[in-house]
């Protein structure tokens, strides 16, 4: 699970079989203060692909700066490379469930949308949320 933006804009593909697939990079960043007080940032990109109508959602809904929430799977592939013989490896975000945080054209509003890769249906928006209260005796520590 990570959430991050997006790098670039998705690269949809499509398979010899008809199956889309779709290729984006996705950079996360982690914030700490070290020993000194100093603030520091370390920034990871992770290499993503999506297939099938998951692929299809995010080739039409997705573009750089985008920020998504992702989960997966980790998988690694392995080629030679034709240029020097050398074997290479790609660890890649293989996502299965994907949510667009924000609205749709980049603002960064509190709206967020889900899209399982098993369903295309929009989740419904909630009309409100509750206030609810709690005492310091419901806290168990």
């Amino acid at each position: 699970m990570i959430i991050g933006r997006l790098t670039r804009d998705p690269e949809i593909r499509t398979t010899p079989t008809g199956q889309n697939v779709a290729s984006f990079s996705v950079a996360t960043s982690f914030n700490w203060t070290d020993q000194q007080g100093q603030k520091k940032e370390q920034t990871e990109f992770h290499n993503v692909v999506a297939w099938r109508k998951l692929a299809d959602i995010i080739g039409q809904y997705l573009k750089k700066g985008s920020q998504v929430y992702l989960e997966g799977r980790l998988q690694t592939r392995s080629w030679d490379d034709k240029t020097d013989g050398k074997k290479r490896y790609r660890t890649e975000i293989v996502a299965d469930n994907m949510i667009m945080l924000g609205r749709p054209g980049g603002s960064q509003a509190s709206g967020t949308q889900a899209v399982p890769a098993n369903q295309v249906e929009q989740p419904e928006p909630k009309s409100e949320i509750p206030d609810i209260q709690i005492d310091n005796d419901d806290i168990p520590f």
